[in-house]
Protein backbone atom coordinates (compact mmCIF):
# COMPACT_ATOMS: atom_id res chain seq x y z
CA UNK A 1 0.00 0.00 0.00
CA UNK A 2 0.96 3.66 -0.30
CA UNK A 3 2.75 4.50 2.94
CA UNK A 4 1.62 8.12 2.54
CA UNK A 5 -2.03 7.03 2.46
CA UNK A 6 -2.95 8.88 5.65
CA UNK A 7 -1.31 12.14 4.63
CA UNK A 8 -4.63 12.88 2.93
CA UNK A 9 -7.91 12.92 4.82
CA UNK A 10 -9.23 9.38 5.19
CA UNK A 11 -12.37 8.06 6.81
CA UNK A 12 -12.28 4.97 9.00
CA UNK A 13 -15.36 2.88 9.76
CA UNK A 14 -17.41 3.00 12.94
CA UNK A 15 -18.20 0.67 15.84
CA UNK A 16 -18.50 -2.79 14.34
CA UNK A 17 -19.30 -4.71 17.52
CA UNK A 18 -22.04 -2.40 18.74
CA UNK A 19 -23.53 -2.14 15.27
CA UNK A 20 -23.76 -5.94 15.05
CA UNK A 21 -25.44 -6.10 18.44
CA UNK A 22 -27.90 -3.39 17.43
CA UNK A 23 -28.80 -5.42 14.32
CA UNK A 24 -29.60 -8.60 16.21
CA UNK A 25 -26.34 -10.37 17.03
CA UNK A 26 -26.65 -12.53 20.13
CA UNK A 27 -23.33 -12.57 21.98
CA UNK A 28 -22.39 -15.79 23.74
CA UNK A 29 -20.37 -15.48 26.93
CA UNK A 30 -17.79 -12.72 26.55
CA UNK A 31 -17.19 -13.35 22.85
CA UNK A 32 -19.11 -10.22 21.86
CA UNK A 33 -18.55 -9.62 18.09
CA UNK A 34 -16.64 -12.90 17.69
CA UNK A 35 -20.00 -14.65 18.17
CA UNK A 36 -20.91 -13.45 14.67
CA UNK A 37 -17.96 -15.35 13.21
CA UNK A 38 -18.46 -18.56 15.14
CA UNK A 39 -22.13 -18.74 14.15
CA UNK A 40 -22.45 -18.89 10.35
CA UNK A 41 -26.01 -17.62 10.61
CA UNK A 42 -24.53 -14.18 11.30
CA UNK A 43 -21.95 -14.11 8.49
CA UNK A 44 -24.25 -12.21 6.15
CA UNK A 45 -24.88 -9.69 8.92
CA UNK A 46 -21.13 -9.09 9.24
CA UNK A 47 -20.83 -8.48 5.49
CA UNK A 48 -23.88 -6.21 5.50
CA UNK A 49 -22.46 -4.20 8.41
CA UNK A 50 -19.12 -3.73 6.64
CA UNK A 51 -21.05 -2.64 3.54
CA UNK A 52 -23.08 -0.13 5.52
CA UNK A 53 -19.87 1.62 6.55
CA UNK A 54 -18.40 1.43 3.04
CA UNK A 55 -21.60 2.86 1.57
CA UNK A 56 -21.43 5.65 4.15
CA UNK A 57 -18.05 6.73 2.83
CA UNK A 58 -15.46 4.79 4.81
CA UNK A 59 -12.10 4.50 3.04
CA UNK A 60 -10.99 1.77 5.46
CA UNK A 61 -12.86 -1.06 7.17
CA UNK A 62 -11.48 -3.13 10.04
CA UNK A 63 -11.63 -6.90 10.21
CA UNK A 64 -13.98 -8.16 12.91
CA UNK A 65 -11.09 -9.59 14.94
CA UNK A 66 -11.22 -7.44 18.07
CA UNK A 67 -12.73 -10.29 20.10
CA UNK A 68 -11.03 -13.18 18.31
CA UNK A 69 -7.85 -12.77 20.38
CA UNK A 70 -6.76 -16.08 21.86
CA UNK A 71 -7.36 -15.24 25.53
CA UNK A 72 -11.02 -14.37 24.85
CA UNK A 73 -11.54 -17.68 23.05
CA UNK A 74 -9.85 -19.62 25.87
CA UNK A 75 -12.12 -18.01 28.48
CA UNK A 76 -15.14 -19.02 26.41
CA UNK A 77 -13.86 -22.57 25.80
CA UNK A 78 -13.66 -22.24 22.01
CA UNK A 79 -9.90 -21.90 21.53
CA UNK A 80 -9.93 -24.67 18.92
CA UNK A 81 -11.60 -22.22 16.53
CA UNK A 82 -8.80 -19.62 16.78
CA UNK A 83 -7.50 -20.05 13.24
CA UNK A 84 -10.97 -20.25 11.73
CA UNK A 85 -12.48 -17.15 13.35
CA UNK A 86 -9.49 -14.97 12.53
CA UNK A 87 -9.28 -16.03 8.90
CA UNK A 88 -13.04 -16.00 8.40
CA UNK A 89 -13.26 -12.46 9.75
CA UNK A 90 -10.84 -11.39 7.03
CA UNK A 91 -12.69 -13.25 4.30
CA UNK A 92 -15.98 -11.58 5.25
CA UNK A 93 -14.35 -8.14 5.05
CA UNK A 94 -12.92 -9.06 1.64
CA UNK A 95 -16.37 -10.19 0.51
CA UNK A 96 -17.86 -6.85 1.54
CA UNK A 97 -15.18 -5.03 -0.45
CA UNK A 98 -15.90 -7.23 -3.48
CA UNK A 99 -19.62 -6.54 -3.33
CA UNK A 100 -19.09 -2.80 -2.88
CA UNK A 101 -16.85 -2.57 -5.97
CA UNK A 102 -15.05 0.27 -4.18
CA UNK A 103 -11.31 0.66 -3.80
CA UNK A 104 -11.31 0.69 -0.01
CA UNK A 105 -8.54 -0.69 2.20
CA UNK A 106 -8.90 -3.46 4.76
CA UNK A 107 -7.12 -3.03 8.09
CA UNK A 108 -6.42 -6.04 10.25
CA UNK A 109 -7.68 -5.26 13.75
CA UNK A 110 -4.91 -6.43 16.08
CA UNK A 111 -6.24 -5.72 19.57
CA UNK A 112 -4.65 -5.68 23.00
CA UNK A 113 -4.10 -9.35 23.72
CA UNK A 114 -5.45 -9.44 27.28
CA UNK A 115 -8.09 -7.13 28.77
CA UNK A 116 -9.35 -4.01 26.99
CA UNK A 117 -8.45 -0.57 28.44
CA UNK A 118 -5.83 -2.09 30.78
CA UNK A 119 -2.06 -2.46 30.46
CA UNK A 120 -1.03 -6.06 29.75
CA UNK A 121 1.40 -6.94 32.55
CA UNK A 122 2.28 -10.43 31.33
CA UNK A 123 5.77 -11.28 30.13
CA UNK A 124 6.88 -9.81 26.82
CA UNK A 125 7.35 -13.35 25.50
CA UNK A 126 3.69 -14.22 26.19
CA UNK A 127 2.43 -10.99 24.66
CA UNK A 128 4.59 -11.39 21.55
CA UNK A 129 3.38 -14.94 20.96
CA UNK A 130 -0.27 -13.88 21.18
CA UNK A 131 0.23 -10.92 18.84
CA UNK A 132 2.23 -13.01 16.38
CA UNK A 133 -0.22 -15.92 16.29
CA UNK A 134 -3.14 -13.62 15.46
CA UNK A 135 -1.20 -11.36 13.10
CA UNK A 136 0.21 -14.30 11.14
CA UNK A 137 -3.33 -15.44 10.24
CA UNK A 138 -4.69 -11.97 9.50
CA UNK A 139 -1.67 -10.55 7.68
CA UNK A 140 -2.01 -12.19 4.25
CA UNK A 141 -5.56 -10.84 3.87
CA UNK A 142 -5.16 -7.17 4.85
CA UNK A 143 -3.45 -4.00 3.65
CA UNK A 144 -2.12 -3.00 7.06
CA UNK A 145 -2.56 -3.70 10.76
CA UNK A 146 -4.51 -1.45 13.08
CA UNK A 147 -3.16 -1.75 16.63
CA UNK A 148 -6.61 -1.64 18.17
CA UNK A 149 -6.98 0.10 21.55
CA UNK A 150 -3.51 -0.54 23.01
CA UNK A 151 -2.75 0.61 26.56
CA UNK A 152 1.06 0.63 26.92
CA UNK A 153 4.19 1.46 25.00
CA UNK A 154 5.59 -2.03 25.56
CA UNK A 155 2.58 -3.63 23.86
CA UNK A 156 2.79 -1.16 20.98
CA UNK A 157 6.50 -1.93 20.58
CA UNK A 158 5.91 -5.68 20.57
CA UNK A 159 3.02 -5.48 18.10
CA UNK A 160 4.90 -3.06 15.84
CA UNK A 161 7.85 -5.41 15.65
CA UNK A 162 5.58 -8.36 14.92
CA UNK A 163 4.07 -6.37 12.05
CA UNK A 164 7.56 -5.47 10.82
CA UNK A 165 8.49 -9.17 10.73
CA UNK A 166 5.37 -9.78 8.64
CA UNK A 167 6.16 -6.82 6.34
CA UNK A 168 2.97 -4.94 7.17
CA UNK A 169 2.53 -1.23 7.94
CA UNK A 170 0.71 -0.30 11.14
CA UNK A 171 -1.73 2.37 12.18
CA UNK A 172 -1.18 2.73 15.92
CA UNK A 173 -4.29 3.13 18.07
CA UNK A 174 -3.37 4.33 21.58
CA UNK A 175 -6.00 4.28 24.29
CA UNK A 176 -5.87 7.40 26.49
CA UNK A 177 -7.40 8.40 29.78
CA UNK A 178 -8.75 11.81 30.78
CA UNK A 179 -5.26 12.85 31.89
CA UNK A 180 -4.10 12.18 28.30
CA UNK A 181 -1.87 9.34 29.47
CA UNK A 182 -2.04 5.74 28.37
CA UNK A 183 -3.32 3.38 31.12
CA UNK A 184 0.36 2.46 31.62
CA UNK A 185 1.00 6.04 32.76
CA UNK A 186 3.06 6.93 29.68
CA UNK A 187 2.57 10.01 27.54
CA UNK A 188 1.86 9.74 23.83
CA UNK A 189 5.09 11.61 23.07
CA UNK A 190 7.17 9.27 25.22
CA UNK A 191 5.75 6.19 23.51
CA UNK A 192 6.24 7.76 20.09
CA UNK A 193 9.85 8.75 20.73
CA UNK A 194 10.78 5.45 22.33
CA UNK A 195 9.01 2.93 20.13
CA UNK A 196 8.20 4.40 16.71
CA UNK A 197 9.62 2.37 13.85
CA UNK A 198 9.59 2.60 10.07
CA UNK A 199 6.31 0.75 9.54
CA UNK A 200 4.16 3.30 11.40
CA UNK A 201 1.86 5.06 8.93
CA UNK A 202 -0.26 6.95 11.43
CA UNK A 203 -1.22 7.36 15.07
CA UNK A 204 -4.70 7.78 16.48
CA UNK A 205 -6.38 8.04 19.87
CA UNK A 206 -8.42 4.84 20.05
CA UNK A 207 -11.83 4.23 21.64
CA UNK A 208 -11.78 7.46 23.63
CA UNK A 209 -14.40 10.16 24.10
CA UNK A 210 -14.50 13.18 21.78
CA UNK A 211 -13.43 15.27 24.78
CA UNK A 212 -10.25 13.22 25.23
CA UNK A 213 -9.53 13.43 21.49
CA UNK A 214 -9.77 17.19 21.70
CA UNK A 215 -7.70 17.58 24.86
CA UNK A 216 -4.87 15.34 23.64
CA UNK A 217 -4.49 16.86 20.19
CA UNK A 218 -2.00 19.55 21.23
CA UNK A 219 0.55 16.88 22.16
CA UNK A 220 -0.04 14.60 19.19
CA UNK A 221 0.13 17.38 16.60
CA UNK A 222 3.81 17.94 17.45
CA UNK A 223 4.88 14.41 16.50
CA UNK A 224 5.09 14.87 12.72
CA UNK A 225 3.03 11.82 11.80
CA UNK A 226 -0.47 11.56 10.28
CA UNK A 227 -2.89 11.48 13.22
CA UNK A 228 -6.54 11.39 14.13
CA UNK A 229 -9.04 9.35 16.11
CA UNK A 230 -11.55 6.57 16.43
CA UNK A 231 -13.87 8.17 18.97
CA UNK A 232 -16.43 6.28 21.03
CA UNK A 233 -19.81 7.46 22.25
CA UNK A 234 -19.96 5.53 25.51
CA UNK A 235 -21.85 7.22 28.28
CA UNK A 236 -18.69 7.72 30.37
CA UNK A 237 -15.28 9.22 29.60
CA UNK A 238 -13.16 6.33 30.86
CA UNK A 239 -14.63 2.90 30.04
CA UNK A 240 -14.52 0.18 32.67
CA UNK A 241 -12.38 -2.82 31.67
CA UNK A 242 -14.40 -5.35 29.70
CA UNK A 243 -14.01 -8.09 32.30
CA UNK A 244 -15.95 -6.05 34.86
CA UNK A 245 -19.10 -5.62 32.78
CA UNK A 246 -19.23 -8.69 30.59
CA UNK A 247 -18.81 -11.72 32.83
CA UNK A 248 -21.24 -14.18 31.29
CA UNK A 249 -20.23 -17.83 31.28
CA UNK A 250 -19.55 -19.44 27.86
CA UNK A 251 -23.05 -20.93 27.63
CA UNK A 252 -24.84 -17.74 28.63
CA UNK A 253 -25.96 -14.73 26.62
CA UNK A 254 -23.44 -11.95 27.16
CA UNK A 255 -24.31 -8.49 28.40
CA UNK A 256 -24.35 -5.70 25.84
CA UNK A 257 -21.55 -3.37 27.05
CA UNK A 258 -23.69 -0.26 26.67
CA UNK A 259 -25.88 -1.51 29.53
CA UNK A 260 -22.95 -0.93 31.89
CA UNK A 261 -21.18 1.91 30.10
CA UNK A 262 -24.20 3.79 28.85
CA UNK A 263 -24.76 5.44 25.50
CA UNK A 264 -24.38 9.13 24.81
CA UNK A 265 -27.47 10.90 23.55
CA UNK A 266 -25.90 14.34 23.26
CA UNK A 267 -23.84 13.65 20.12
CA UNK A 268 -25.92 13.29 16.99
CA UNK A 269 -24.36 12.51 13.62
CA UNK A 270 -24.33 16.25 12.93
CA UNK A 271 -22.55 17.01 16.20
CA UNK A 272 -20.06 14.23 15.43
CA UNK A 273 -19.41 16.03 12.15
CA UNK A 274 -18.87 19.34 13.97
CA UNK A 275 -16.43 17.69 16.38
CA UNK A 276 -14.57 15.92 13.53
CA UNK A 277 -14.36 19.12 11.49
CA UNK A 278 -12.78 20.90 14.43
CA UNK A 279 -10.15 18.19 14.88
CA UNK A 280 -9.46 18.15 11.15
CA UNK A 281 -8.92 21.92 11.21
CA UNK A 282 -6.21 21.22 13.80
CA UNK A 283 -4.38 18.95 11.37
CA UNK A 284 -5.97 15.53 11.75
CA UNK A 285 -6.28 13.43 8.59
CA UNK A 286 -7.59 10.16 10.09
CA UNK A 287 -11.24 10.40 11.11
CA UNK A 288 -13.40 7.56 12.37
CA UNK A 289 -15.65 6.13 15.02
CA UNK A 290 -15.48 3.39 17.60
CA UNK A 291 -18.10 1.93 19.96
CA UNK A 292 -21.62 3.35 19.50
CA UNK A 293 -20.80 5.21 16.28
CA UNK A 294 -22.91 3.96 13.40
CA UNK A 295 -23.05 4.48 9.62
CA UNK A 296 -24.91 7.77 10.08
CA UNK A 297 -21.95 9.21 11.97
CA UNK A 298 -19.55 8.01 9.28
CA UNK A 299 -21.76 9.36 6.49
CA UNK A 300 -21.68 12.82 8.06
CA UNK A 301 -17.90 12.98 8.45
CA UNK A 302 -17.23 11.50 5.00
CA UNK A 303 -18.02 14.92 3.55
CA UNK A 304 -14.81 16.18 5.19
CA UNK A 305 -12.67 14.41 2.60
Amino acid sequence: MDLDFFKKTRILDGGMGQELLSKGLISKGTLWSASAILDKNFHNLVVETHLSFIDSGADVILTNTFSTRRIRLIKNKVEEHFNYVNEQSCLLAIEAKRISKKNILIAGSLPAQDDTYLEDTRSSKEIEKDFYDQAEIIGPHVDFFYLDVISSGREIDIASNVALKLSKPVLVGMHLKKNNLLPSGETVADVFQKYKNNNWIGLISACVSPEIVESSISEIIKLNIPFGFKANLWGIDEPTPVKTFNTAKPDEIGTNPNIALGRRKDISAKKFYDFSKKIKENGATILGGCCETNPNHIREISSLK
